[in-house]
């Protein structure tokens, strides 16, 4: 019997793909969030990687079995993706998920055995995967920074951010945001540490082991989107937190004696996350050979002030007084450049144009205080802003399409099907709707890209629903072209998307049959190429006057979706998001709030000269700035 001989995938470097592609790729991994619950029912990780190339992709990844998902244990790792789907967003590249995807993941180390992490029982790897894998190895050990901030408990400070690879001994929950872990990792923290107080009912764990390791363990609270994950742990498995939190804090009766807390906090920010090691890891491995070597009976013997004074200084303290003493985050996060200083808003007032900074400041005020004011439209090219234009306008647009019957002539072709329905009560009216075919044929209604004319504003909103996009379009006398540019040239969903007047170049519908001949992702960034249109921006666009009590300064927000996590896109179709995007600006700014008593934001702001006339103004912008995950 012959052997089956494995299939020969074609794998595209990073600088070679096109948006609207299905692709298969080999990257080391850059940046990684560990899975996490996203806000359907799927779990979520968001992966960065790098090739040869020196070009980076940033891959969504959804799935509804977390084992599905690349076991990614840390920077370096090699990836290989099946199957991923490439749009073009932003003028960058994106991987996501799609019919079909499927990966591999192998331990980034040179020299390492090349073993596939994997759920999946039938994969095939060929000899020339297995030198690809190598040189990857290669090359990322040269020009990735693979060391993440790791630390081992007995080399922790106060107010650092680090990953710890641990062992799990004892949980329990707090209350519904927060749950307790107790780790350790064969090492003594240099500092006495907080013990979170729990019922000894609540405490899940062998009671036993954890008073035989009270002065090597120490306990971390998790929070919010964490607490799931963390009560579906297995005491004894082994675990890598990521972006673990060490606080320094005082007792409150005796305001000299200091001790250092763990959080793990809400939000994904700068790759935050738990993931359990498998027994093989090699890091387990070595961390288990680690813990078999400790003398339990001499760590027993040296009793600290963690274990015995610091018992008595902060045992009576309730779980809220720590909580209430967990650090004020900033209400904002950094995106980039974490490794600048901060620098007061006077000393910027007085610097010269143009510089970027990070600054720690309250917001005093913001505009417009109705926040739905502050979508705008950008366009890119000629860089002009223009309000969104009101659904009335467009429902009066259609209507007087709808006056000119369709042309029947221009009906059915080779790359779309016609078809038209008289309406009822409406004098002569007809609706005619052209589906687009793939192959000559018919796709199914969510793939679907129809061209409707004759419809009114209401009708097409009842077709959006059921179809993926949607073109209004009226007939000539020889073919069907898009509407005035003053409409929407596409409907996606409840999102309209518009045409910049000025720069766009509009080409005839036809132009469209290039997109339906490949298997049409229907990218609205596609579509606007082929038709010749420059697609304008959903954009946020606000003043923050921002005062860090040296200064205070106006700064511009302009932002697509980043700063809020909210697509600009969507707000103002959306009653969910216009709420959720208020509260976070109560947040931000509570109302009837002294200045003294208002949450810190850190941002970048970037100064640059605006020419007023004939004077130069000063202006800043806020970039590289988004709202903190637990905020929001």
């Amino acid at each position: 019997m012959n052997k089956p001989v494995a299939p020969k995938y074609t794998y595209t470097p990073l600088n070679h793909l096109k948006g609207g592609t299905i692709v298969n790729l080999y990257g080391a991994v850059k940046f990684f969030k560990p899975p996490y619950i996203s806000k359907g029912t799927d779990y979520c990780s968001v992966v960065t990687i790098v090739d040869q190339s020196n070009v980076k992709l940033t891959c969504t990844l959804f799935n509804g079995n977390l084992d599905a998902l690349p076991k990614i244990y840390k920077i370096g790792d090699i990836v290989r993706f099946h199957r991923i789907k490439i749009r073009e967003y932003n003028e960058q590249m994106q991987g996501i998920t799609g019919i079909g995807f499927a990966s591999l993941t192998f331990d980034g180390t040179v020299g390492a055995p090349i073993v596939p992490r994997t759920s999946s029982k039938s994969y095939s790897f060929t000899e020339e995967e297995q030198k690809t894998i190598e040189e990857l190895r290669m090359w990322a050990a040269s020009n990735l920074s693979v060391c993440g901030p790791t630390a081992k408990l007995s080399g922790v400070q106060p107010m650092l951010f680090f990953d710890l690879t641990c062992q799990l001994v004892g949980k329990a929950e707090v209350d519904g945001s927060s749950f307790l872990l107790k780790v350790w990792d064969g090492t003594k923290c240099p500092y006495p540490s907080w013990k979170v107080l729990v019922e000894e009912s609540d405490l899940e764990g062998d009671k036993v082991l954890i008073h035989q390791l009270r002065n090597l363990i120490v306990d971390i609270l998790v929070y919010d989107n964490h607490v799931k994950l963390a009560k579906s742990l297995k005491v004894g498995s082994f675990l890598r937190i990521y972006s673990l939190h060490t606080k320094q804090a005082s007792a409150e009766n005796q305001p000299d004696v200091s001790y250092v807390e763990f959080h793990l906090h809400g939000g994904t920010c700068y790759g935050r996350g738990i993931r359990v090691l498998p027994e093989n890891n090699p890091d387990v491995k070595e961390l288990k050979a680690f813990m078999d070597s400790v003398n339990l009976t001499e760590s027993q013997n040296v009793e600290s002030m963690s274990s015995m004074e610091l018992d008595g200084i902060f045992g009576s303290l309730s779980y809220q007084s720590y909580s209430e003493r967990c650090q004020q985050l900033s209400v904002t996060v950094l995106t980039d450049h974490q490794h600048l200083d901060d620098t007061a808003l006077n000393t910027i007032l007085n610097s010269a144009v143009p510089q970027q900074y990070r600054i720690r400041a309250k917001l005093r005020t913001f505009k417009p205080q109705k926040l739905y004011q502050s979508v705008k439209l950008y366009c890119s090219k000629c860089n002009s802003l223009q309000e969104v234009p009101d659904g009335d306008d467009f429902d009066l647009i259609l209507r007087d399409c709808a006056a000119t019957a369709p042309n029947p002539e221009v009906h059915n072709s080779l790359w779309y099907d016609s078809a038209v329905w008289d309406t009822e009560n409406q004098g002569q009216r007809k609706i005619a709707v052209h589906f687009v075919k793939h192959d000559e044929l018919l796709q199914e209604p969510e793939d679907t890209l129809i061209m409707v004319q004759g419809g009114t504003l209401k009708e097409i909103r009842k077709l959006s629903r059921r179809f993926k996009c949607i073109i209004p379009v009226r007939s000539t006398k020889e073919d069907l072209e898009l509407l005035d540019l003053s409409a929407p040239f596409l409907l996606q969903g409840k999102i309209w998307h518009y045409g910049c007047k000025q720069c766009s170049n509009q080409k005839t519908i036809q132009s469209l049959s290039s997109l339906a001949e490949e298997e049409p992702s229907w990218e609205p960034t596609e579509i606007a190429r082929v038709l010749g249109i420059e697609p304008l921006q959903y954009v946020f666009v606000m003043k923050f006057t921002l005062d860090d009590g040296t200064g205070a300064l106006d700064a511009y927000l302009f932002d697509y979706e980043k700063f809020f996590q909210i697509p600009a896109s969507e707000v103002l179709t959306s009653s969910l998001l216009q709420e959720k995007m208020e509260m976070i600006m109560k947040i931000l700014r509570p109302p009837g709030t002294k200045l003294d008593d208002l949450p810190w934001l850190e941002c970048f702001i970037r100064s640059y000269n605006v020419k007023d006339g004939m004077e130069q103004q000063v202006c800043y912008q806020i970039f590289d700035t988004m709202v903190a995950e637990d905020v929001i």
